[in-house]
């Protein structure tokens, strides 16, 4: 099975981010990342496969990282 099979849909590119994040303990990002470098593609060249789900995984993970801006949630929405 080529990569160009396994990266046919956003749903089977969602499945190998899963799976590589549960296999390595690593996150989201560096999962996406890891397929690229494993498979020779350009990050800018998986864009149109990451789901919102991934897409949104990826953005926690950077919030919590202070990578991103925080936005508000409903807890601190109550306490403004």
């Amino acid at each position: 099975m080529t990569i160009e099979e396994n990266f046919l849909t956003k749903s089977k590119f969602t499945k190998l981010v899963e799976s590589t994040v549960l296999e390595l303990h690593i996150p989201y990002m560096e999962a996406v990342l890891h397929l690229c470098e494993e498979n020779d593609i350009e990050p800018e060249d998986v864009k149109k496969f990451i789901s919102p789900i991934i897409r949104d995984k990826i953005e926690a993970e950077a919030m919590s990282l202070n990578f991103l801006p925080k936005m508000n949630t409903l807890d601190s929405a109550f306490f403004e």
